[in-house]
């Protein structure tokens, strides 16, 4: 996954500034401030882990790659002082500079993501997520409470079955970089509406 496309510079939002932060974090995995590749490969180990995929199950591999290609992605745009690693002041600053260029394009790149995600978490293979896959998605790879995954899991499903799919997932992933407005339902859900 070569991650969103670099785009022409735009104004970030506070708004945007603070889910970014939130987002720096979740990517954050040992907490040191920094992103790294050893976060991106321990968010695969975890995931696969999680979902019973050994090192060898060709959807954990997948995952592994896309993870590792995204990281990679924000390595080039992000990494301004070439230190092998990304602050959350280099990673606000490369979304400043047009990481994400447009819904349409951010979908395209997404997708790959999402497809390999919903193989290794999907266990029973129905290409839905139930609750309790995406709670243990949410530990694996963000390490997101239960309670937030489950609030998150019931505004997700928009049509009320009880399961998210692929494409309900990119919507909110999308809302989530897209949409500016602080009283939307996935910032209070988020606690980014304070």
């Amino acid at each position: 996954m070569s991650g969103p496309k670099v785009g022409g510079s735009k104004e970030k939002s506070a708004f945007l500034d603070r889910k970014l932060a939130w987002r720096f974090r979740t990517y954050d995995h040992d907490g040191d401030g920094y992103i790294e590749r050893a976060d991106f490969q321990l968010a695969a180990d975890r995931t696969g882990e999680e979902f019973g995929h050994s090192r060898e199950s060709a959807a954990r591999q997948r995952l592994t790659a896309l993870l590792l290609g995204l990281w990679q992605h924000l390595a080039t745009v992000a990494d301004a002082d070439h230190d092998g690693r990304i602050s959350e002041a280099e990673y606000k600053a490369a979304f400043a500079a047009g990481l994400l260029e447009t819904p349409e394009s951010f979908d395209e790149n997404y997708l790959p993501f999402l497809d390999a995600l919903m193989e290794v978490v999907d266990a029973d293979r129905d290409g839905r997520m139930s609750a309790d896959e995406y709670v243990r998605w949410g530990r694996s790879l963000m390490g997101r409470p239960e309670s937030e995954s489950r609030a998150n899991h019931r505004r997700i499903d928009t049509d009320w079955d009880g399961y998210i799919t692929r494409q309900e997932l990119l919507e909110s992933i999308r809302e989530f970089y897209f949409d500016d407005d602080p009283g939307s339902p996935l910032a209070r859900l988020l606690g980014l509406d304070s």
